[in-house]
């Protein structure tokens, strides 16, 4: 089930766009229009926002569900008849657009709040792939597979360090579900010892080597431009961006592709290993934009961490945009 922020974030800005004068009187009457949202979250949006408590959260979702309605960009006063709620459930297909609201089934809305995450990916499908193909096929052990002496060594480290588990077997590779959840445990708060250091040069490692894989896979102009659109969440359909980051209400159309080409032009796409501390790869863009003749740079990185916990998981590559939103070329404001 989503947790009440998320409900309050996502549910609240698509209410919004009925018309009704504020939260209180938008939750005394549903609206027929709103699709999926059972009588269980609809009952305990009533309670949170009587009991006071994500007070913020209910006016920002509000005031930005309130400013797509009021949009040229959106529906320019005219109110909705359908609101769909995307909920809990995963997109059967490949999802390209993170959309959490469907609106007269047009309009395409993200709901996002203090997050800089673009896209929760598997190392392969993010540095070999391309990120093509949907979420594609899982990886497997991308420490193993770029870095495998540096992970044997922090494994061996870790070894010397939990002796007292029994039946951990001499290599890393060997490791089962059991193993590494015990080991997951174990391994709570900072690196100790020569552990830390062994980190620290897996880390590096991993690191530089994602990004050798990441360059050897961005071939030419045209696979660095579709690189960004598709670390930009750039797809063939227009969505909106409403929430807040860094201090500011996010409100957002991102662009098409098209409409980006038609625009922008790629300069330089470049990636690199960053000593972090933890497995990181830097991705710098630098755009043209042919209006104004502006060269505009768009930044992020990607964290490469174990999910679920210290070697109990295959790493995952996270995404992030380090550039404010509202500064990204295919990125416009709401209008």
């Amino acid at each position: 089930m989503a947790a009440p922020r998320t409900e309050v974030t996502e549910i609240v800005t698509g209410l919004a766009m009925f018309g009704a004068e504020g939260p209180r009187e938008g939750l005394s009457c549903r609206p027929d229009g709103l699709h999926n949202v059972d009588e269980e979250r609809w009952d305990r949006l009533g309670e949170l926002h009587r009991s006071g408590e994500l007070r913020q959260e209910f006016a920002a979702a509000w005031a930005n569900g309130r400013a797509f309605l009021d949009a040229d960009d959106g529906l320019r006063g005219r109110p909705p008849l359908l609101v769909e709620w995307k909920g809990t459930h995963r997109d059967p297909g490949d999802q390209v657009v993170p959309a959490d609201l469907r609106v007269d089934h047009v309009y395409l809305i993200s709901c996002k709040y203090l997050s800089r995450i673009l896209i929760n990916a598997s190392p392969a499908h993010l540095f070999e792939r391309g990120l093509a193909g949907g979420q594609g096929v899982p990886g497997g052990d991308w420490y193993q597979q770029v870095a495998p002496a540096e992970y044997q060594s922090l494994y061996d480290a870790v070894h010397r360090q939990v002796g007292h588990l029994d039946g951990l077997p001499p290599f890393v590779t060997d490791l089962t579900g059991e193993h590494r959840s015990a080991l997951r445990e174990r391994l709570r708060g900072r690196w100790a010892g020569e552990a830390g250091e062994a980190y620290r040069r897996l880390a590096a490692e991993v690191g530089r080597r994602s990004a050798e894989r990441w360059r050897e896979a961005l071939t030419g102009k045209q696979a660095r431009r579709t690189a960004l659109w598709r670390l930009l969440r750039m797809g063939s359909a227009p969505y909106f961006v409403l929430g807040a980051a860094s201090g500011r209400t996010l409100r957002l159309r991102v662009a098409t592709p098209w409409d980006w080409r038609e625009r922008f032009d790629l300069r330089r796409f470049d990636v690199y290993g960053d000593d972090a501390g933890q497995p990181t790869v830097r991705w710098k863009a630098t755009v043209r934009d042919r209006r104004s003749g502006e060269d505009r740079p768009v930044e992020g990185h990607v964290e490469v961490r174990w999910s679920h916990g210290r070697f109990a998981g295959p790493p995952e590559a996270k995404v992030y945009l380090d550039t404010a939103h509202h500064r990204v070329p295919g990125y416009f404001p709401l209008r």
